[in-house]
């Protein structure tokens, strides 16, 4: 199926956890957890499609080396479209901002975002819960970019339900450290273990009464192993944070501050 369609724009933002507790080690070698995905413009992506000409099926080009094609998330999106409904012809230009390998999502809003573009270029008949379907197979926190509000996530990190969480009010500061921490070595470093606290509950708390509260697991066992990330953390109090933490794995360390007058 190719098609001409007006230029389509995209504002992608990144995300930050507020607080991420690994629950349990499920069969399927998924773990469940507890997390509030909040997004931020802090960085950001710009994501640009285009229809492109027949020789090639989906041209993606970027200004930053992006990978191996085959393991690209929005490659890997466009395919699962073009499974089902043919599409073909389409070029996408990604100006990345959201740093890789921060545990800021970049990958996976980005994924989340191509398969928008492609649904609304080429008129899908794609329900909600078919667009979640393909997203989860994106990524455990990709459907959560196709709503792109604070939520608070279970199971894999696909269960979501809205959470009323306004952090306007004070100002966001991040520090992405030349560190990369992979998945599977954050995974390694965890003991999963069962949550006394309920997190919708607890952010709904004075952002001052966090620290000791809402907690992410991965920081115990990525801390050992690169200690400048427990110094960014450190320093972001020193510095006046009211909360501070490592985002998803890592390696990007957020502090959420009061704005000064």
């Amino acid at each position: 199926m190719k098609k001409d369609f007006p230029t389509l724009n995209a504002f992608i933002t990144a995300k930050i956890n507020l607080g991420l507790q690994i629950v349990r080690k499920r069969k399927d070698g998924y773990h469940d957890l507890q997390t509030v995905f909040y997004p931020t413009s802090f960085y950001h992506d710009i994501m640009t499609l285009t229809p492109c000409s027949a020789e090639f099926e989906f041209e993606l080009e970027s200004g930053e080396d992006l990978g191996p094609s085959d393991n690209n998330l929005c490659v890997k999106a466009f395919r699962l479209l073009q499974q089902d409904y043919g599409i073909e012809g389409v070029h996408l230009y990604l100006d990345k901002g959201i740093p890789t390998g921060a545990g800021l999502g970049g990958g996976s809003a980005d994924a989340a975002f191509t398969l928008k573009l492609l649904v609304d270029a080429f008129q899908l008949p794609v329900t909600e819960e078919q667009m979640l379907h393909y997203a989860l197979q994106l990524g455990s926190d990709v459907p959560f970019f196709l709503y792109n509000q604070p939520m608070y996530a279970t199971g894999r990190g696909e269960v979501m339900t809205p959470v009323d969480l306004d952090l306007s009010a004070y100002q966001l500061k991040i520090v992405k450290p030349d560190i990369h921490v992979s998945t599977k070595e954050a995974y390694a470093g965890i003991t999963p273990k069962e949550s006394n606290i309920f997190l919708p509950n607890v952010l709904q708390m004075d952002v001052s009464t966090w620290k000791d509260v809402v907690v992410n697991d991965f920081e115990e066992s990525v801390f050992a192993k690169h200690p400048k990330l427990r110094e960014i953390k450190e320093a972001f109090y020193r510095d006046g944070a009211l909360y501070a933490s490592m985002s998803g794995s890592g390696s990007a360390v957020f502090g959420i501050f009061p704005v000064t007058k």
